[in-house]
């Protein structure tokens, strides 16, 4: 590992566990996958997301161990990690911005950024602070089904779940936020592909 991904790893990390807790987690509007999955979790059985979030990252990554390589999912235990360690931090400060919770289009924007940057870091390092990236890319490679469309089909049955507990337009600001971080995460990937080329 080198150092600078160490760091591009757990800045990541720290990114997505601000945003997802100062912002998601307070204004109701959440995330497709397994970031979407803890706060459903959270919110149906009290489970905090610094746990819930090892358990499912776990299950994930142990799924894509034969297809993604030991270097990525050492890289993406280290953002896991460092995401539940700062979210665990988090959780112990008080609220930055409250009023979020009345502004789910501003929520679903700037959780956008957060996450986006988050995770494009993680990424752009060689690893990934969640398990949808790996089981993703697993079930992509394993069916022959383009990783976008897997990821399509895990954030739209995880914001299915979320009509449980969220409101219909909740629903559409985490569909608006979903589409948007996954924009910066790719813009993000592809400084990294530009960067390594020249």
């Amino acid at each position: 590992m080198r150092i600078r991904n160490v760091l591009l790893s757990v800045l990541g990390g720290g990114v997505l566990a601000f945003g997802l807790y100062h912002v998601h987690s307070l204004s109701g509007v959440t995330e497709g996958g397994a970031l979407g999955l803890t706060l459903l979790l959270q919110h149906w059985l009290g489970v905090s997301p610094a746990w819930s979030g090892l358990v499912i990252n776990f299950c994930c990554y142990a799924y894509g161990l034969r297809t993604l390589g030991r270097g990525f999912l050492a890289m993406s235990a280290l953002s896991g990690g460092s995401f539940s360690l700062f979210y665990a931090i988090f959780e112990r400060s008080p609220r930055l911005w409250p009023e979020l919770a009345h502004m789910p289009l501003v929520a679903a924007i700037v959780g956008a950024l957060f996450v986006g940057v988050g995770v494009g870091l993680c990424v752009r390092a060689g690893g990934a602070p969640t398990g949808d990236d790996a089981l993703a890319m697993g079930l992509s490679r394993r069916f022959h089904i383009p990783i976008e469309r897997v990821y399509l089909i895990t954030d739209l049955t995880v914001l299915a779940l979320s009509l449980s507990y969220l409101p219909l337009g909740r629903i559409a600001c985490s569909v608006l936020t979903v589409t948007l971080s996954g924009k910066i995460i790719g813009i993000i990937q592809r400084c990294k592909t530009d960067h390594s080329v020249s």
